[in-house]
């Protein structure tokens, strides 16, 4: 099974369509009004709720205000623990408070490092991250932009093929965007990590919602 994380940010309706009948969800702080509004329940609640009231349920997990962690930090650990290997995160980004947003990346390539197969989507975008090692097959998709990031400040040997624009192990890093703004061609593209994780996201040029992770 797979673990969605529902936290605060905007969620679109939209999204619901990526959440699937078997999929366990955990709500944080106000998340759990992101699920009433996706229509699904929460099987989990968690937060210090500092953005919304406690909900009226026995089984709530109250966090302290005063921790490490984020709710969704929180929220990623817990679903570590409980055993999942695959992570979808919505609400995680946009919204009002750019760090925030800035938090819930970290905790994706927290998971990613945890061995997770992690996506952080909007309706706008799907976020997805590489270890050193791994690779990525995105298919073609004439609509979609991508783009690849160091997840870490660098990354070497990064290599790309199958693109409008090709990389051969290339470095990049966090003072140059050398990696944005790329299209597959026929057959899909492939991006490989070689030694640093990275950041590969997808956009949809029409604005509309990315396909299901």
């Amino acid at each position: 099974m797979r673990c969605v994380i529902i936290s605060a940010g905007s969620v679109a309706p939209c999204l619901k369509e990526q959440i699937r009948a078997d999929d366990v969800i955990i709500a944080c702080d106000a998340g759990y009004k992101n699920a009433e509004k996706l229509g699904v329940k929460p099987q989990i609640i968690l937060g210090d709720f500092d953005s919304a009231p406690v909900p009226q349920r026995s089984d709530v997990l109250i966090l302290p205000r005063v921790k490490d962690d984020t709710d969704t930090h929180y929220a990623a650990k817990l679903a570590v623990e409980k055993g999942f290997q695959s992570v979808l995160m919505l609400g995680a980004l946009g919204g009002a408070r750019l760090e925030h947003t800035l938090a819930n990346l970290s905790t994706g390539l927290w998971l990613c490092k945890q061995g997770i197969q992690v996506c952080i989507m909007d309706e706008h975008s799907r976020i997805q991250f590489l270890q050193s090692g791994q690779t990525l097959y995105l298919p073609h998709e004439p609509q979609e932009y991508y783009s690849v990031f160091p997840a870490e400040g660098r990354a070497e040997g990064v290599c790309q093929t199958g693109a409008k624009y090709c990389l051969q192990n290339a470095i990049l890093t966090a003072e140059y965007p050398l990696g944005v703004s790329n299209e597959t061609e026929q057959g899909g593209a492939t991006i490989t990590a070689g030694n640093g994780a990275l950041m590969v996201i997808c956009t949809r040029k029409d604005n509309q919602t990315n396909a299901t992770f």
